[in-house]
């Protein structure tokens, strides 16, 4: 059985706050031949395609809130609106998404 030390990994700079669990990719049983790569970009293709359908505030609120991984509050702060309006474009935009997907033959 191979093994490495956690100690044998070194930050670049020495710097205390590296972990090193960051810098190794771990994969949950993920199957990630060529067919699953390209299903997987396919799909991604198709939900960039049905995000231009959607109204400008909803497609901001899904791409900050589940490209861009902000929180609730992060992108209400940067769309100058509230939490609550967040999450109503987010649940809109999810929605009109999933419908169109489904039109395509992506069901979840």
């Amino acid at each position: 059985m191979w093994m490495t030390l956690f100690s044998s990994f070194r930050a670049p700079d020495d710097d205390e706050d590296f972990d090193p669990l960051e810098t190794m990719q771990i994969d949950a049983g993920r199957a990630d031949g060529p067919p699953e790569r390209l299903e997987r970009s396919r799909i991604a293709a198709l939900v960039e395609q049905g995000l231009q359908a959607l109204p400008p505030r909803q497609r901001e609120a899904f791409v900050l809130r589940y490209w861009e991984e902000l929180d609730v509050a992060e992108t209400a702060a940067a769309m100058g609106c509230s939490e609550g309006s967040v999450k109503t474009h987010c649940s809109r935009a999810t929605h009109a998404i999933a419908v169109f997907l489904r039109s395509k033959g992506i069901e979840s």
